[in-house]
């Protein structure tokens, strides 16, 4: 039986702020565990929390971009439940007044352009993280109180390929405007995906069944297309879908189950007590749509004013850092084709090798001043490779690198006719050779 495939993503995304969402601790996860956690992040007895402004400017940008209808309106609720990651015994959300609702995102899979819906961003704290060691538990209070948002999509994806696509889209834009890291590896954007099965055609959805916690694009598509198959076999062999929550398994290549969702949890909401409600001024939402930086649209459609072909400026565009490390040297080269060249090439290569340490290395200033010696003919080609190699190992500047290694290009044609005659009258015998038809001689 042919069946459509139905699919929402909950996308959780931390906010790229200095401190915590409702406390004065510094938003640094990845520190040594522990150290940036306070009385407020653990709820003691008597203390208050305090909205983090600029976690509310962060998340009014993210509404923006997605083209979402603003509450000016704040209000915060209390979700009730208890986890050993939730050291308050409940999380502060946005349940009943989400500051973004019915937004949208267009993306492009296929060469086929396809709009998803968002039913609502809304702003709330993450939790602890836990680290599972044979039969303990560890527990690293730095991330509960990080500030988050929560991206809900409308059920509007139809194929793992379309959820990839959506969540990069996403991804891309949310880096650009400086709202989140991105930093899937590490947990600052995550993902939940939502997938059932129906009847082609039918408008009654089936069983759905939630994915936990992917943390890559390839995961997302490699969890989505094994789901897909595991509920068609279900279902072709005359068995039920469960309601589930599962997580993938990346050595069995498989959804594994965690838990049954037979009924919904009650987590007992009512507007949080201790933070009252904020009226947004029209004018700061106004100032913050105004500052907006460029969408990774706008760069596509300048990078191809600058020269770039399509794949070219998708290449840039996928890489933050190494977009905005092209963009400062195109300001000062000779030539922006030969920079386009070298920034996709050797410096994708390099930063495939050491990452973000590259640009630590090798500044966009030393890049821009290393392409104009190729360009005034200073170095060859085949040199400056080396040259380039080099300055990422040693943090030098070219012209530097060059005079260490005596590498200056010669094009007077009068020295190099010098040469080669020195070169001629010290090796009679190839030449000799040469005259007897061994073409050897020639490349000695």
């Amino acid at each position: 039986m042919k069946r459509d495939v139905v699919i929402g993503i909950e996308i959780h995304c931390e906010l790229k702020t200095n401190s915590k969402m409702f406390s004065a601790s510094r938003n640094s996860i990845n520190d040594t565990p522990n150290i940036h956690v306070n009385e407020i992040d653990l709820g003691h007895p008597g203390v208050l929390p305090t909205l983090n402004k600029r976690a509310v400017e962060l998340t009014l940008r993210a509404c923006m971009l997605t083209q979402c209808e603003i509450d000016s309106l704040i209000k915060f609720d209390r979700k009730n439940y208890y986890y050993s990651d939730l050291p308050k015994g409940f999380q502060i959300t946005q349940q009943f007044h989400p500051i973004g609702k019915n937004g949208v995102i267009e993306i492009e899979v296929d060469q086929q352009k396809k709009q998803v819906r968002l039913d609502r961003i809304h702003m709330e704290e993450d939790t602890a993280k836990q680290y599972h060691l044979e039969d303990e538990t560890y527990i690293d209070y730095n991330r509960a109180g990080v500030p988050l948002i929560e991206i809900v999509s409308k059920p509007d994806m139809s194929s793992a390929k379309e959820a990839k696509e959506y969540v990069s889209t996403l991804r891309n834009m949310l880096i650009f405007a400086d709202v989140t890291d991105g930093k899937m590896e590490e947990g600052s954007l995550r993902c939940d995906i939502n997938i059932s099965l129906k009847e082609a055609g039918s408008v009654q959805f089936g069983t759905k069944v939630e994915i936990k916690n992917l943390n890559s694009l390839n995961n997302i598509e490699k969890a989505i297309e094994a789901e897909i198959l595991r509920q068609n076999q279900l279902l072709d062999a005359g068995e039920k879908v469960l309601m589930q929550t599962r997580r993938y398994d990346e050595t069995l290549k498989t959804t594994v189950a965690m838990r049954s969702k037979e009924s919904a949890v009650d987590y007992r909401y009512f507007p949080e007590p201790n933070l009252r409600p904020i009226q947004l001024e029209q004018a700061w939402i106004d100032s913050i749509q105004a500052s907006l930086p460029k969408t990774p649209q706008q760069w596509l459609e300048h990078l191809i004013e600058l020269g770039a072909t399509v794949i070219e400026a998708n290449i840039l565009i996928n890489n933050k850092s190494l977009l905005d490390f092209f963009i400062e040297a195109s300001k000062e080269v000779k030539d922006v084709r030969l920079a386009l060249n070298w920034t996709i090439t050797e410096v994708t290569s390099l930063v495939n090798i050491m990452q973000e340490k590259l640009f630590e290395m090798v500044s966009s200033h030393h890049f821009a001043l290393f392409l104009n010696c190729i360009s005034d003919k200073v170095i060859s080609g085949k040199q400056a490779k080396d040259v380039l190699k080099w300055m990422s190992e040693s943090g030098k500047d070219a012209q530097t690198l060059v005079n260490e290694h005596g590498l200056v290009m010669v094009s007077d044609d009068l020295a190099l006719l010098n040469w080669i005659d020195e070169a001629i009258k010290e090796n009679p015998q190839s030449i000799l050779d040469f005259k007897q038809g061994k073409d050897r001689a020639v490349g000695f």
